[in-house]
């Protein structure tokens, strides 16, 4: 069973999606990758639900792909005399380190590295952003902000800092906890919450150590200035339009997630599109006109996934979101302007033999009718430089290892089989023919691209090209 479709659909589990039956029904209507929220989920849950994910994989021949999101450090204030308070524009309003409970002029925060790197006129958010303040002065102990946008305010609602960068690890003791129990399990993508520098995802990627490939969510405005440096280092990137949608103008939005895209395909690192794509199918069976041309743009764009949220995890039509978000990709891949934005944004290749193979196997899918590109991959390398060309032909992954298949299982184009080892070049080629007629990739007559090492099983190894033709 596979799906027709270059771009992947991420799905976070939820209520609605862990109902009898529902992960068999979303896995059919399209998910590639389902993404368990840590925020929300216990260990228990946590192992319960990819347990379950690991079975439906199982049943339907399909590499079945978990995505762990940690959830970061949460910034909140502290409590109120009345529960609430109503700050007024131009209000002097004071957060401070006394944890004795608030009122309309000053509250708790309890985050003494906030206070210690807050700087006039740094911009303080609460609550995604009901009420905005801009410090005027502030010391270790307290900071006295001016309310630019009045509202109300209740207890532990969520602080939002654009302008200042907190010398504080993206890992609470919470999310070593979860990472620790996702490992144990053996899950195939940590996602990090609130990265703000390349320390951030070098300290995850040493405890990770291989494990599980590392996808760092871009969702704080101190990550775009060490972009580049950020996307080095990450195995994959999440554009968390939610978060940034908070911390930045909106309208700054739509820019910045093209530009992440396009940085990331540069560096041939995965970048999933996440937050409100379908936000009204949570209650509704059918999406707006401008949340089918948001879902649309992203593939046009060449994301290799696409994110549900609450519309697949709590929403009343969970099915119906990913077979919508399904048809959405598959009408945009098939659009004559589609391949022509597509090609536009093609890297410069790295000199070595594995990317100067990849380009070769792109142009030669070009210039010849392939129905497929075959690679054989044991850690997947393979496959994702293919993809970060954007070949036209579907691009089969044959690996020995079911755990590089269900990592490449977010890959642009990337089709995942686990298969053992070729032992020679003519086995290499033979199965790689049998493959694609088996799973209706190519039919008798048709040519495709053969890519593997020699020799065989090792890493890293990618150094050979063959044109095969499937015969009767």
């Amino acid at each position: 069973m596979r799906h027709l479709r270059r771009c992947k659909i991420v799905a976070t589990l939820g209520p609605a999606s862990t109902a009898e039956g529902m992960l068999d029904k979303l896995f059919l209507a399209g998910v590639d990758v389902f993404r368990v929220n840590m925020s929300h989920t216990s260990h228990e849950i946590l192992a319960k639900n990819v347990a379950a994910i690991r079975e439906v994989g199982v049943r339907h021949g399909r590499p079945a792909a978990v995505l762990v999101d940690l959830q970061g450090p949460k910034l909140r204030i502290g409590t109120f005399l009345t529960t609430f308070v109503d700050l007024l524009p131009g209000a002097r309003f004071t957060l401070d380190s006394d944890p004795e409970p608030g009122n309309e002029t000053r509250v708790f925060l309890p985050h003494p590295e906030i206070l210690r790197a807050l700087r006039p006129g740094h911009a303080v958010i609460i609550d995604d952003g009901k009420v905005r303040l801009h410090v005027v002065e502030a010391d270790e102990t307290h900071a006295v902000a001016v309310v630019d946008v009045g509202g109300t305010i209740s207890n532990r609602k969520g602080v939002s800092l654009p302008d200042t960068e907190i010398a504080v690890s993206a890992m609470t003791p919470k999310d070593v906890s979860d990472l620790q129990a996702a490992l144990d399990i053996g899950v195939d993508w940590i996602a990090v919450s609130f990265v703000q520098r390349p320390e951030d995802v070098a300290e995850i990627k040493a405890i990770v150590d291989g494990r599980a490939l590392v996808m760092s969510k871009i969702e704080k405005p101190q990550a775009l200035t060490k972009l580049d440096e950020i996307i080095t280092l990450s195995d994959g990137l999440m554009v968390a339009r939610g978060d940034l949608g908070v911390e930045l103008p909106l309208e700054k939005v739509p820019g910045l997630q093209k530009r992440i895209t396009r940085r990331a395909r540069l560096q041939g690192k995965p970048v999933v599109v996440a937050t409100q794509m379908l936000e009204s199918m949570i209650n509704a069976p059918m999406p707006t006109r401008a949340e089918v041309s948001d879902v649309a743009q992203a593939v046009f764009e060449g994301a290799d996934a696409i994110m549900l949220s609450a519309e697949s995890a709590t929403g009343k039509y969970p099915e119906e979101a990913v077979a919508f978000m399904n048809r959405i990709a598959l009408e945009v891949e098939s659009d004559p302007l589609y391949r022509s934005i597509i090609n536009s944004q093609r890297a410069t290749p790295e000199p070595t033999a594995a990317d100067a193979i990849a380009v070769a196997a792109r142009d030669m899918a070009e210039t010849l009718d392939v129905k497929a590109i075959v690679a054989w991959t044991s850690s997947g390398a393979t496959a994702f430089r293919i993809a970060r060309e954007r070949a036209n032909p579907p691009i089969l992954a044959l690996t020995p290892h079911i755990e590089t298949a269900r990592r490449l299982a977010i890959f642009w184009g990337v089709y995942p089989f686990v298969t053992k080892d070729a032992e020679d070049v003519d086995d290499m080629v033979d199965r790689a023919c049998t493959t694609a007629a088996n799973e209706r990739f190519a039919a008798v007559g048709d040519s495709i691209i053969v890519i593997g090492g020699i020799p065989f099983g090792e890493r890293g190894g990618t150094n050979m090209m063959r044109l095969a033709l499937l015969k009767g």
